[in-house]
């Protein structure tokens, strides 16, 4: 990682030529290679937008000989992409590259000034110049708490992300007409940007599919020397297309949009009847007879992704154009990670019956006198339940099953048992009843709450005020395990994307692999909201939100972005002993603390066990 300052000049650029998504509806008498295109570089680092160029009007060798200067913390990659400044927005993709810092520390003083390839093609001419900023420098640097005024609206132009996936360059695409997906061959619905277009070869998918497309963008460039080592094998079987006559409405089986005209609308393959534009065909891989679809979803069975690792293209080389088609790239399964782990975890936050006793007696909804509702979430309600024939009193929660199966969320489900004291249901709904505590919602003993579901192998993933409940002397629990996760022990990780949009953790966002680290994270968020009276990070609406959680700056230990530094996951620190050892907690007696021998600052007042004035009021039963 580099923090300093980056220094970046902006040359020149040769041989850059519009893609096929922008030449896609050109109608001109000469070649579509000599539509003129706007040039400008947007800069960004860990694709974060630093800065943009001017525009070069009618060129492909634009010449530019612009400087920027711009201050970095912890920066891993610089990355260059250059745009066609299009007359109606959003401007069109050309080409881009991705430099690491680390490979720009590693050249000569006199290596500053070079050229570097761009993908799907051009080359650009940049001098960059890094240094590093000293301790004193960073510390000089004051930061101001500012009160929120409301939602916190970004302004301004937004940077278009470029999800690459086995050399394709997709980008969330305005569709404005009805498009089917190549993958999937279903349509794509919705308003806004409803789907993911290869900014190279043109093709359509869902934000879904994007990352199980198996073949290969036929702009990418060829990476012989990752390829034969990493690949498991290759389909490479050419299409046979035939000019074809449609009588009825058809669509392109590669781009998704309607084939057009009366006669001679579009090619079809003789052989597996596949259907495209004439400007389509020679961006179609060599799949014939191949259903991606079902090979995507037995790869993923088989435990292989489908998405070649990225590589970044070194400084100056020089590379060819490849040919569309299937390559598979063996990656280690999450499952595989975690086979070997022991069950002691979730057996010993198993329970039985409320009297812990070895057999287990069956219940049933009829068995419970429901009193009112306490709360209700994304997936159902919560109730508040007296049992017949006795005095406990309990928080059920009404699952609906056909919710259930239509969100996928089954596994959640039987992870949520597994920490219920009672669990019953009916035709409809799955109930689990927990422990009630009637004192309402409410940090400051959470901390040993995580260490201990950590220490059993399990990932909340859902910390958030309304999560945390007081018992009747004032203590803090735990409430809610639907988002956790089992089995994360011994540097296993998961990569499900989940949780509260305030209290997500930047890792999962990026859709990298985590572990207990988004933990601390949402503890973090949550110690900020307690104290300062608001969130860290607002906006009007998620997308807005995601971006500031990414690259916003928060001053906490708990909220460092990288989660190898955060603090309780930095193991040359001591791992999550570091929480109990840093200065904001050096006046707490954990051990105290832990064994509830503390006064709680807080003591709800309650009347009876069934008392639940201290929650939200909820619509009653009926």
């Amino acid at each position: 990682m580099f923090s300093g300052t980056v220094r970046v000049k902006i040359c020149e650029a040769c041989g850059l030529r519009p893609t096929d998504f922008q030449k896609r509806h050109t109608m001109t008498f000469g070649k579509p290679e000599d539509q003129p295109i706007d040039p400008y570089v947007s800069i960004d680092v860990d694709e974060n937008h630093l800065d943009r160029s001017t525009t070069k009007p009618k060129t492909f060798d634009p010449v530019w000989n612009e400087s920027f200067v711009h201050d970095v913390q912890n920066a891993d990659n610089l990355g260059l992409t250059v745009f066609h400044d299009a007359a109606i927005p959003p401007d069109d993709f050309v080409a881009n590259c991705s430099i690491p810092f680390q490979d720009l520390l590693q050249r000569e003083k006199d290596a500053t000034d070079f050229w570097v390839d761009l993908e799907p093609q051009g080359r650009l001419h940049v001098r960059i110049d890094l240094k590093w900023t000293s301790q004193e420098h960073a510390n000089s640097k004051p930061r101001e708490f500012k009160e929120r005024q409301g939602f916190n609206r970004r302004r301004g132009a937004m940077r278009r992300r470029v999800h690459q996936v086995n050399g394709h360059k997709f980008m969330a695409t305005f569709l404005r007409q009805p498009t089917f997906c190549s993958h999937c061959r279903e349509f794509i619905w919705g308003l806004g940007k409803q789907g993911y277009q290869c900014q190279v070869c043109t093709c359509v998918v869902h934000k879904r599919c994007h990352l199980s497309v198996v073949t290969k963008c036929p702009g990418m460039k060829d990476e012989t020397s990752q390829t034969v080592q990493a690949q498991r094998f290759n389909v490479n079987v050419p299409h046979r297309f035939v000019m074809h006559n449609y009588k009825r409405f058809t669509f392109c089986d590669h781009c998704g949009s309607l084939l057009y005209g009366l006669i001679k609308q579009g090619l079809q393959c003789e052989v597996c009847s596949m259907n495209v534009h004439k400007r389509c065909q020679k961006n179609v891989a060599n799949n014939c007879g191949i259903n991606t679809k079902q090979m995507a979803e037995i790869l993923s069975t088989m435990g292989i992704s489908p998405s070649r690792p990225k590589v970044t293209p070194q400084c100056g080389s020089s590379s060819e154009r490849s040919s569309g088609g299937i390559s598979l790239v063996s990656l280690e399964d999450e499952a595989s990670s975690t086979q070997n782990l022991t069950q002691k975890s979730t057996e010993d936050m198993r329970r039985t019956d409320i009297g812990g006793r070895s057999d287990i007696k069956k219940f049933g909804v009829e068995d419970f006198h429901f009193i009112k509702v306490l709360g209700k979430g994304s997936f159902g309600k919560v109730m508040l339940a007296e049992k017949k024939g006795g005095d406990e009193v309990y928080a059920v929660k009404v699952l609906k099953k056909d919710v259930i199966i239509q969100d996928d969320d089954v596994d959640c489900t039987m992870t949520e048992k597994t920490h219920s004291r009672i669990s019953c249901q009916t035709s409809i709904s799955n109930c689990f009843a927990f422990l009630f505590s009637n004192k309402g919602t409410l940090v400051f003993r959470d901390g040993i709450s995580l260490q201990f579901l950590h220490k059993h192998g399990v990932v909340y993933r859902d910390l958030k005020l309304d999560n945390i409940l007081l018992d009747n002397e004032g203590h803090c629990k735990l409430a809610d395990f639907g988002m956790c996760k089992e089995g994360i022990l011994d540097g296993a990780t998961t990569t499900t994307f989940c949780g509260t949009p305030d209290y997500i953790a930047p890792e999962i966002l990026q859709e990298l692999e985590y572990g207990p680290s988004v933990d601390w994270w949402a503890l973090g968020v949550l110690m900020y909201e307690m104290m300062a009276g608001q969130p860290p990070f607002e906006a009007d609406n998620e997308d807005d939100l995601f971006e500031s959680i990414l690259h916003d700056d928060v001053l906490y230990p708990f909220m460092t972005k990288n989660p190898s530094k955060r603090l309780g996951c930095v193991v040359v620190q001591g791992g999550e002993q570091a929480i109990r050892n840093h200065a904001f907690f050096k006046e707490m007696d954990w051990d105290a603390l832990e064994a509830r021998r503390l006064k709680p600052p807080f003591k709800p007042k309650i009347k009876s066990k069934k008392d639940a004035l201290n929650f939200d009021a909820e619509k009653e039963l009926g």
